[in-house]
């Protein structure tokens, strides 16, 4: 399951909709404040953040979502903004990747399809 946190609606239900036809289960939260709600009793397998929000923006939800148990604090963050400075603000706060808005899908899809997958042993080849 996918957890999607923008505070823009439009992204919001584009992303959705994208995912949910591409057969993944979303969760939906318009900022860090509510999808820090979203992580239990059932923590998605991804969140795709958006940085810049009102209540509680993506960086102090990283922040407090690393400070919860190993299964929560552990959850790949793919970082979704505006900002120039995306890639470093990303690395910053653990995410395993990052696209600048506007993006491709075909990129986001790529990496969200990645970053679920399980990672390959290459100790027993």
């Amino acid at each position: 399951m996918v957890l999607v946190v923008d505070d823009d609606p439009d992204i919001l239900e584009a992303l959705s909709e994208i995912l949910e036809a591409e057969g993944f289960e979303i969760r939906r939260a318009r900022n860090g404040k509510e999808a820090l709600e979203r992580l239990d009793p059932d923590p998605p397998d991804l969140i795709l953040l958006d940085l810049m929000m009102p209540v509680m923006d993506g960086w102090e939800f990283a922040q407090r979502m690393r400070q919860k148990p190993p299964a929560v604090a552990g959850i790949p963050l793919i970082v979704l903004s505006a900002d120039r400075n995306v890639g470093s603000k990303a690395k910053d706060i653990g995410a395993v990747g990052h696209l600048a808005k506007p993006f491709e899908l075909n990129d986001l899809l790529s990496m969200v399809r990645q970053s679920l997958s399980p990672p390959v042993d290459t100790s027993r080849v």
